[in-house]
């Protein structure tokens, strides 16, 4: 990802902030679905990866806070019910920058697999 966007700046095109990190990548989708905390978060990371990448606090809140001052989310005032839930906890949704930007990535990485699949079958690896 590149330098935050100034509140004063155009809006950014989902192209500028490619490629992503894989750990950015999994966390906008732990979020394509939902609102989630930290913890679900982290936790919907490993389970899309099947254990392959588990995310520690110090990844997953350094990512947040460079995915909120790039505007890819955004922090929820909307709670669940407070008998629920720890009132501690913050909750963080997709913008619509970030799904244009999941989106992207997503294609770059299917164009990308596409590519070596073909390489592949062609014996050139």
């Amino acid at each position: 990802m590149t330098k935050p966007q100034s509140p004063d700046e155009k809006p950014r095109s989902p192209q500028e902030l490619l490629p992503l990190t894989p750990p950015v990548f999994h966390i906008l989708l732990a979020l394509a679905g939902e609102e989630r905390h930290g913890y679900g978060i982290m936790q919907d990371v490993a389970r899309q990866t099947g254990d392959r990448l588990q995310l520690g606090p110090g990844t997953l809140y350094g990512c947040l806070k460079r995915m909120l001052a790039a505007r890819l989310v955004e922090e929820s005032d909307e709670r669940p019910d407070p008998a629920l839930d720890d009132e501690r906890r913050r909750y963080y949704r997709m913008t619509m920058l970030g799904k244009r930007v999941v989106r992207a990535e997503a294609q770059r990485l299917a164009g990308a697999v596409m590519a070596a699949n073909a390489r592949l079958a062609g014996g050139n690896i």
